[in-house]
């Protein structure tokens, strides 16, 4: 039977523009208690185009970026939205493999 926990949702659905404005460590977690070990980050990204929503993109391995001054244009390697079971109710997930700034190409 197909569960919507297997359903992958489109990258369009959010938009196009990501706003990096917070990075925090993402704990690994050993017979479900978190451990001191950091297994990744996770990098707290406003959607503009879909209300200034928030949506945190795990990404496992060293941090690739600081909490900016503010807010920084980001883009993402092979980003990936799922769905989730959370608290009784669907959540929306996000994991990528990288993170990098977007630079003014006009400049």
């Amino acid at each position: 039977m197909l569960k919507p926990s297997d359903m992958i949702i489109d990258n369009k659905s959010i938009g196009s523009k990501y706003l990096l404005v917070e990075v925090r460590p993402k704990y690994e977690y050993v017979d479900n208690r978190r451990t001191d070990k950091v297994a990744g980050y996770g990098y707290t990204i406003v959607l503009p185009e879909k209300h200034f929503e928030k949506l945190i993109v795990r990404i496992d391995g060293p941090k690739l970026m600081d909490t900016p001054d503010g807010y920084v244009d980001v883009g993402f390697d092979k980003l990936e939205l799922y769905i989730y079971w959370y608290q009784g109710q669907y959540a929306v997930g996000a994991r990528a493999a990288g993170i990098y700034p977007l630079v003014d190409r006009k400049a």
